[in-house]
């Protein structure tokens, strides 16, 4: 409870230094408050160095003829006459009267304390020795600034909502411009930030979707020239290989014809990999979905690898058909159990592939026993080019490609592929949706 009472102001101050709309409206209602403070300061000060000034002598007048008006000793009477048409009251003491109009109370007349003070402009010594003090009535007038005073705050209240109203609507494009911002980020491209007005806000949005079209440009265009250059790499690397096959064997057992030939093949499949993942990264991608029994095609590569014998197979029964890319799903299915073959030289278990219903999805498992992967290198194994530590030996094999083309070929299928340790080796995740 204390941790979340303490950790509420700091939400509110990160929001406040975060939020460009609560400062502007912070700025606006503080600015009307030291406005209205001055003006009201600035009103008050004219009215009680002039007016107060020049209207003394004349209610001082005025209250000598009253006083005189009242007689000696002063009538009751005609002071109950004066106080009942004028809104003041009225206070009498003396040696012969002493009457008060109102009584003091939290209602009663305003004295201020003025009795006793000789030089109180308000208060009046008759002949006879009676001192007459005037207070304000409780008149109606005194009522009036209450409701003033709910009128101007709910008039206040009600242009600062439609300040914030009004600035909510200024800075409208900005969330705008921070979900395009977002969607550029993804390399989604094909929705552009929305213009809804022409000033310099609506002037920034352009120049950003300007500048995500000129990305855009590049993006594709480094794309087109990796694929031009992959592919017409692809020929001399072909005629190379060729050339390579007709070589004689060198003498005395030398291994310089097989060690050109698997650098030929790596390079061949560095370039077939590049093109597919370019194919699959591009955001028109396209996927050619047929009905795929995957139980099947599980057994099919895996009577193909090299190494079927030391691949443990669990499908589970019954299990229907799935619209799949075929040729893109077999390419998974490799590089996976490429993959775990790869570090599982020296594991206490072959590799393990299951396949097994999970509500309305098929979760395909790809699991090694061998040493691992650090944790802090998890997720940077599906990144293009990376291998971890261990791996970077050239005798492993591999380029950093293969579980990239499985992320992008699961991605491709509206999937994910998640990778985890299981102690010991590594467990490989695809959820594919029927």
């Amino acid at each position: 409870m204390k941790a979340d009472h303490a950790s509420r102001p700091r939400g509110w101050a990160h929001r406040w230094r975060h939020s460009l709309r609560l400062r502007l409206i912070g700025v606006f209602v503080l600015l009307a408050l030291v406005m209205a403070a001055v003006f009201l300061g600035g009103m008050q000060r004219a009215f009680s160095s002039g007016w107060r000034e020049a209207g003394r002598p004349l209610i001082t007048d005025y209250m000598d003829r009253v006083v005189a008006e009242l007689g000696t000793p002063p009538d009751i009477n005609r002071a109950q006459a004066l106080e009942a048409r004028l809104p003041i009251a009225i206070r009498i003491e003396g040696p012969v009267v002493n009457w008060q109009s109102r009584p003091e109370s939290g209602d009663g007349p305003d004295w201020r304390g003025r009795v006793g003070r000789g030089n109180d402009w308000r208060s009046r010594m008759t002949a006879d020795g009676h001192r007459v003090t005037f207070g304000w009535g409780s008149v109606n007038w005194r009522e009036g600034p209450h409701g003033i005073g709910w009128f101007t705050l709910a008039l206040l209240l009600g242009l600062i909502a439609a300040a914030y109203a009004y600035v909510r609507r200024l800075l409208r494009p900005l969330d705008d411009i921070r979900a395009g911002a977002e969607r550029f980020g993804r390399g989604a491209f094909d929705t552009p930030i929305p213009l809804r007005r022409r000033d310099e806000l609506g002037e920034l949005a352009q120049r950003i979707n300007t500048m995500a079209h000129d990305i855009e440009g590049m993006l594709d265009a480094k794309r087109a020239l990796l694929l031009a250059l992959s592919h017409e790499l692809r020929s001399p690397l072909t005629r190379a290989r060729l050339n390579a096959e007709l070589l004689p064997d060198a003498p005395e057992g030398g291994g310089e014809r097989a060690a050109l030939l698997r650098d030929l093949g790596e390079m061949r499949d560095l370039i077939s990999d590049l093109l597919e993942s370019e194919r699959l990264a591009s955001p028109h991608a396209a996927v050619q979905r047929e009905s795929v029994d995957l139980a099947a095609l599980v057994r099919e590569v895996v009577a193909e690898m090299p190494a079927a014998h030391a691949v443990t197979v669990d499908l589970a029964p019954g299990l229907g058909p799935l619209a799949l890319d075929r040729t893109r799903m077999r390419l998974l299915l490799r590089n996976l159990l490429d993959n775990a073959l790869r570090y599982s030289a020296d594991a206490a278990q072959p590799p393990r592939v299951t396949l097994q219903a999970e509500g309305a999805a098929l979760r395909l498992q790809v699991r090694d026993f061998g040493p691992g992967v650090d944790a802090a290198q998890l997720e940077r194994l599906t990144e293009p080019f990376y291998r971890t530590d261990s791996a970077r030996q050239r005798t492993t094999g591999g380029v950093g490609l293969g579980l990239y083309l499985c992320q992008l070929v699961a991605q491709a299928h509206g999937s994910r592929l998640e990778v985890r340790n299981a102690t010991p080796g590594l467990v490989i995740d695809v959820l594919l949706k029927t």
